[in-house]
């Protein structure tokens, strides 16, 4: 009967096997992680049992000795005389002694246990179903407490696949010291007085309390494993699994038609959300944006009835039944770590907030100082108003970092090596790539605090004319009188020279200055008196200080007279300059003077001026030429 049951367990276990391919795949996957896990630590219990060991092998010859002494006394006891009291007497006191002594020694022994129940963990012997039947505690000759559960685990296997197995031959036999589990004349497990006294039972009772679990446990296993069970389970797994799918098949239903319905409504639902003329999100964005939630709600739900499915599928047969505690915890740990490590990180977080918050309140006091300070409310002497708001930049930045350094050991993971190593990485990353920059920083906090310029300044940074419209810590950018915005890198201002045209505006202004060549036919006090007059007509150019010139040079042809005036409009040079030419080209011609081309000659006779017509009188004429005659000898020469 036994053989034909085995066989036909063997043929179903082929039948099912097909049927399960793609669970047991999936609970290899976890299996093989948790094999490396290692439940109970051998070598901590190892290190334990050995120092207690010890105790246990010098009590253990303290024993043996006894034992003797106390059969040697028996003996002598038994020889002595119904007559000889005072002997027996004697005799009887040291086994007395004896008996006390080990009474204490087992006292010892449960002391010693108890102290070890903390720190030593048991060894589970399990049955066919992967159940636990008890565990061991102790060693027993050479062998560990593990390699004992592990043999007893193997041999009660041994004892299930036995087609002529006969529960009733599972019986315990005393030997010496210990009590033994036998089926037939293999020995099951020994039972020891450590064993014992770990159970708090005698030997004898732990011994029986052993054999009716190991027997129970094949009588559960042969029934679990019947033909009859074996073919409900495969019909409820299949029951499972047609729900399951029947239910996937309705979630799959529903979805298309709610696809569909959200399509139809569209236009009545969906409208553009928009503010003023910008739009947000057009009615074909929110479209998508809503299949994409319901598709993610569609995965979450077919996600979680598969979870749901597999733990009871894995519930069914009984050596998957621990599948599905695994298959729990293998979700669920990693979300159980995440929460107790939120939970353990709420001080060092509130910590963490409590530096932000007080530090945002530092940086505001110091932001209303310096905005006292650039308004000129608060006026602080050798500190320019100019200087307010590049300065609170810095200190901000001091104070963020002030703020960083503590914070940083309460970031998470802020000790560890790898997060240092990373931290290095990144500075020396950024020390690398950032020279330049770094340069163009240091050069804007210069440029700061010598104030060559601010912004609004009409000024000339090497080859580049106009008005500065920014500078922070990195560039500067101008604004040409064209309006080309030009950016300069910080460092070029700083090494180059800068002429500021706007410094001296509230003082006595910019001087502007034009050159004016004239020959040397121009009395020098006419032109100087035409240069002044041609200044004063001139707009935005102011008449106090008053315009002067300057013979800046006596050359070959002609003399340079440099006229200067001053204004106010430094933003409208090119504007005055332009009206300035016209009124010295004016004043000029009304006075009869030529403007001459450096390398011009004018031969007055028979040549016109060139004063323009409008300013000559109405009846002027070329002169003609002059033409002499000189006789020399009867010869005749001309000159022109």
């Amino acid at each position: 009967m036994l053989t034909s049951h085995h066989i036909n367990y063997k043929h179903m276990n082929k039948v099912i096997t097909p049927l399960l391919l793609l669970l047991i795949t999936f609970c290899s996957i976890v299996l093989a992680q948790t094999d490396s896990i290692v439940p109970l630590n051998d070598s901590t219990n190892l290190i334990a049992l050995e120092q207690y060991g010890k105790r246990i092998a010098e009590i253990e010859q303290l024993r043996l000795a006894d034992s003797i002494k106390k059969a040697d006394l028996e003996l002598q006891l038994s020889k002595l005389k119904t007559t000889d009291n005072l002997q027996k007497e004697a005799l009887l006191k040291k086994l007395k002694a004896i008996d006390d002594m080990e009474m204490q020694r087992v006292a010892n022994l449960k002391v010693g246990i108890d102290s070890l129940r903390k720190i030593v963990k048991g060894y589970p012997v399990v049955g066919f179903m992967n159940d636990t039947l008890f565990s061991i505690y102790t060693k027993y000759g050479a062998l560990t407490p593990k390699e004992r559960a592990t043999n007893t685990s193997l041999k009660i296997e041994k004892l299930y696949y036995d087609d002529f197995l006969n529960l009733d031959s599972i019986t315990v036999v005393q030997a010496e010291h210990t009590f033994d589990i036998v089926y037939n004349d293999m020995i099951l497990m020994s039972i020891s007085e450590k064993d014992a006294i770990w159970n708090n039972q005698s030997m004898s009772e732990l011994a029986h309390t052993f054999k009716n679990q190991i027997k129970q446990s094949l009588i559960d296993a042969k029934e679990e494993n019947s033909l009859k069970r074996i073919l409900i389970r495969i019909g409820l797994v299949l029951l499972v699994i047609a729900i399951t799918w029947g239910v996937i098949k309705l979630m799959e239903k529903g979805y298309r038609k709610l696809t569909v319905y959200i399509e139809l409504k569209k236009e009545s639902w969906l409208k553009e959300l928009t503010y003023k003329d910008y739009t947000f999100l057009s009615a074909h964005q929110e479209l998508k944006i809503i299949n994409s939630v319901v598709t993610a709600v569609r995965w979450i739900m077919y996600i979680s009835l598969i979870y749901i499915a597999l733990p009871i599928i894995f519930s069914i047969f009984p050596f998957s039944r621990n599948w599905a505690d695994m298959l729990f915890q293998l979700i669920w740990s990693p979300f159980k770590g995440v929460l107790l490590a939120v939970w353990k990180y709420m001080p060092n977080l509130f910590s963490i907030i409590v530096i932000y918050v007080v530090m945002m309140y530092v940086i505001r006091f110091v932001k209303y100082i310096f905005n006292e300070i650039d308004t000129e409310k608060l006026k602080i002497n050798g500190f320019h108003a100019d200087w307010a708001m590049p300065t609170y930049s810095i200190v901000k930045f001091l104070l963020y970092a002030f703020m960083f350094v503590l914070i940083f050991p309460y970031l998470p993971g802020s000790d560890s090596n790898i997060f240092k190593g990373v931290s290095v990485f990144v500075g020396v990353l950024f020390s690398l790539g950032s020279s330049s920059a770094i340069a163009n920083i240091v050069a804007g906090l210069v440029i700061t605090y010598m104030r060559p310029f601010k912004l609004g300044d009409r000024v000339k940074i090497g080859d580049v004319f106009g008005d500065v419209e920014e500078k922070n810590l990195l560039v500067t950018r101008v604004k040409t009188p064209k309006n080309e915005i030009i950016t300069i890198p910080n460092s070029s201002v700083l090494s180059g020279n800068t002429i500021n045209y706007s410094s001296e505006i509230s003082n006595s202004g910019l001087i502007l200055h034009t050159t004016v060549t004239i020959g040397y036919d121009v009395p020098w006090q006419d032109m100087h008196e035409a240069l002044i007059e041609a200044a004063s007509r001139t707009e935005h150019v102011l008449s106090e200080p008053l315009p002067f010139v300057l013979q800046t040079s006596l050359d070959d042809f002609y003399v340079s007279y440099q006229l200067n005036a001053y204004t106010k409009e430094v933003k409208k040079q090119a504007l005055i300059y332009s009206f300035l030419h016209q009124h010295i080209q004016d004043v000029c011609n009304e006075r009869g003077i030529e403007i001459l081309s450096p390398h011009y000659r004018a031969a007055r006779d028979g040549n016109a001026t060139t004063i323009p017509a409008n300013y000559l009188p109405k009846d002027y004429k070329a002169p003609s030429f002059n033409i002499k005659m000189q006789k020399t000898h009867d010869k005749q020469s001309e000159t022109l």
